[in-house]
């Protein structure tokens, strides 16, 4: 099942969306580059969390699947959102430096093929970021938030994906160890149990990980070693064949394809 753009907006704006978002931004912010961080592509609904690296970017730009629908983003800048298809990104090879998945992998129906095209526009020293509900926490179990839907992935699971894709894990962060409670008053007190989650090591309610794309080295060519070839006259046998010919047992008549040697 998907969820629609419409109540991915409504979920972040609500306190318990924005109380989530603020704490996976947190986390996040240890996985993002302190500075320079070159081409960024958002792709499903990561607008809440791109907003940490308009400033540090050359260019940010927001991708949404067409299954879930668009929203203008940034709503106080021109516009860099646009609605595409997951698994034909309108980017050229090689062309994107930084890749955020968030409300993406978990809602698509060929996990594989969305991440092949992610390679594909990764440049060389290119990094994915992917955040998707885990499997084990408590936010995956209710479907009021959006972190509900979709598939949850455990970390194996993941680390699989990412490695059958030629992608390599190399850091992690998690989040959301609140329970995902709606209560005004219940939400008062979910920052003491964030802190109180992690501390107690419980499951969290999203895993992050950052991946980079795997470069397969390339294999040289070993030249083949010149032989030197000499010419041969017809009707005369190889060095090989002369070698094994019987001895010639008449002087008068020599054998086919062999000089004589008779002395004069």
């Amino acid at each position: 099942m998907h969820v629609d753009i419409i109540d991915l907006r409504e979920f972040y704006g609500t306190m318990l969306g924005q109380i989530a978002r603020r704490l996976v931004q947190q986390r996040m912010e240890h996985l993002l580059p302190a500075r320079d961080a070159g081409v960024v592509v958002g792709l499903g609904y990561a607008t809440p969390y791109l907003g940490l690296l308009r400033d540090r970017a050359e260019r940010v730009l927001a991708f949404m699947p067409a299954r879930q629908g668009v929203v203008r983003w940034p709503s106080d800048r021109k516009c860099r959102a646009a609605l595409v298809d997951e698994t034909r990104l309108p980017m050229g090879d090689g062309t994107v430096d930084l890749l955020i998945m968030v409300h993406c992998l978990e809602m698509s129906d060929s996990a594989s093929e969305l991440l092949h095209e992610a390679r594909r526009v990764l440049a060389g020293g290119g990094r994915l970021i992917v955040a998707v509900p885990y499997r084990r926490g408590l936010w995956s179990r209710f479907e009021h938030t959006p972190f509900g839907y979709g598939h949850p992935y455990s970390r194996s699971q993941l680390v699989r994906l990412l490695r059958e894709t030629q992608f390599t894990p190399a850091r992690w962060q998690e989040a959301l160890w609140l329970p995902p409670f709606r209560h005004r008053f219940l939400i008062r007190s979910l920052g003491v149990l964030e802190r109180l989650g992690a501390w107690l090591a419980m499951p969290p309610g999203l895993v992050m990980v950052e991946a980079t794309k795997q470069v397969q080295a390339a294999i040289p060519i070993k030249p083949k070693r010149a032989r030197n070839l000499r010419p041969v006259l017809v009707g005369e046998p190889a060095a090989s064949a002369r070698l094994e010919m019987p001895n010639v047992e008449s002087d008068d008549q020599p054998a086919r394809g062999v000089l004589s040697r008779r002395a004069p």
